[in-house]
């Protein structure tokens, strides 16, 4: 169940490493994004649909169903992502001036009705915003993995307990269970390797807890050289920073 995105990288000891990652071709059709405030799940998303878009010649779709904080919306970067052939579904309103309000259109259950789409869900903040996802349980029962996105820089989820609790309070929000974790600890331009690394351990402590499994790291690819995190357990993901204004 494993699918190499194209890029790849030497290690130190000059071998070739490849991006794998498990949640390509032989993983479920949907894919739902969930994570707190700040964990970077919007940019996680983005660029999934991105090296997505990279390597398939089939149908694929974002789901932007951030409803509740106005920051940071997939949604925003529509230009860019049809551009790619993502179809972009989410606010009844085009218009990015319209983006913040709460509003969905109809069209975001075609995609998930649709059996030849690949369908990635960028979901609200926490379990208060992931609850949107009630109104669409039906679409979820089958075909679909549920993945959080954690940063271990965040006050909520720093700890070990913390993000169990975070985890624990958007299953019982939403009915579904998280089957995977992805680890995107960073500290924004300040991101380090060491960075990476701290979460990576948290994210697996937590994994042997609660028994989910460990998807992969991510890492701002304009920022981190893979090679510093080569040694790193698990796959790496390279994020896009799409969503990053430049005055951050």
């Amino acid at each position: 169940m494993v699918f190499a995105i194209s890029t790849s990288h030497n290690d130190k000891k000059g071998a070739q490493v490849v991006t794998q990652l498990r949640f390509l071709n032989h993983a479920p059709r949907k894919t739902v994004v969930v994570g707190h405030y700040g964990s970077g799940k919007t940019e996680f998303s983005v660029s999934l649909a991105m090296a997505l878009a990279s390597i398939s010649t089939g149908k694929l779709a974002l789901i932007d169903l951030d409803i509740i904080n106005p920051y940071f919306r997939s949604r925003e970067q529509r230009d860019m992502l049809e551009g790619a052939g993502i179809c972009v579904h989410g606010s009844t309103y085009d218009s990015e001036i319209t983006a913040e309000i709460p509003a969905l259109g109809v069209s975001v259950r075609g995609p998930l009705e649709d059996s030849e789409c690949r369908v990635i869900v960028d979901v609200g903040g926490n379990d208060a915003g992931a609850l949107v996802l009630k109104q669409f349980s039906k679409y979820f029962i089958s075909d679909t993995a549920t993945v959080a996105v954690i940063n271990a820089n965040r006050p909520d989820t720093s700890t070990v307990d913390g993000t169990i609790e975070h985890i624990t309070a958007i299953e019982s929000a939403t009915g579904l269970n998280i089957t995977g974790i992805i680890n995107n600890t960073h500290l924004l331009n300040e991101t380090t390797a060491s960075s990476i690394l701290k979460g990576y351990e948290l994210c697996m402590q937590v994994c042997n807890i609660i028994g989910k499994e460990f998807w992969c790291s991510c890492y701002p690819k304009d920022i981190i050289d893979p090679k510093e995190i080569s040694d790193l357990g698990g796959e790496i993901f390279p994020l896009g920073l799409y969503m990053r204004p430049t005055w951050l």
